[in-house]
């Protein structure tokens, strides 16, 4: 099917971009990485900038659509949307590792504003989202009067250094090397309770 061999190419992309980098990334290691043909890459993506701008842009725009539903949702408490945006973070970072370190390493070098400029809007929208959540809280009472936007740098910034390094991941949650936490369902379930007591306790009026 033509959409598996698209989605093929997109996932093998993501493991070599978040190994060697954009730049250090070329056509032909993308074509040889996904078993393809270059014809088949240019088809589908045009250039080794549509690839990644396609897989940066598509996997963006889910998370921010997520966010933009929670904080809009007039069924839940605001520390509840806080605990789903907690959630969804990790969840996010831990079942795609590859394509977050890709994104960091972007965000590194400057030689292609229009995508940091995407990516800088999304993560601005991302953050006004949260930091209405805070606010509404705070007007009802709920939260203490906190730095809604130091609160998600918080949430995004916890999650985000676990994936760093698995060796250093591995030394600072207390297990060998060889321990896979990326993949471990418990770990998730452990960094979720860890930030959100974390950020329960900095923001609830009890």
């Amino acid at each position: 099917m033509a959409t598996d061999k698209k989605q093929h190419i997109i996932e093998k992309a993501i493991e070599l971009f978040s190994e060697k980098g954009f730049e250090g990334t070329s056509i032909r290691d993308l074509a040889n990485k996904a078993e393809v043909n270059i014809a088949m890459m240019n088809y589908y993506f045009g250039s080794k900038e549509g690839l990644f701008q396609q897989i940066v842009e598509t996997r963006m725009a889910t998370t921010r659509d997520k966010i933009e539903e929670i904080a809009i949702n007039k069924t839940l408490s605001e520390i509840e949307k806080v605990d789903l945006i907690i959630e969804l973070y990790v969840e996010g970072f831990l079942s795609q590792p590859g394509f977050h370190k890709m994104i960091q390493q972007e965000m590194l070098v400057t030689k292609r504003e229009d995508m940091h400029e995407k990516l800088i809007n999304t993560f601005i929208q991302n953050t006004n989202n949260f930091n209405s959540i805070i606010e509404k809280g705070i007007r009802k009472k709920a939260f203490k009067k906190v730095d809604a936007p130091l609160v998600f740098a918080t949430i995004v910034g916890t999650a985000n250094q676990v994936l760093k390094s698995k060796k250093i991941c591995n030394v600072f949650i207390g297990h060998n090397k060889n321990y896979e936490p990326y993949k471990d369902t418990s770990f998730k379930e452990r960094l979720i309770t860890h930030i959100k007591q974390l950020i329960h306790a900095h923001l609830l009026n009890k």
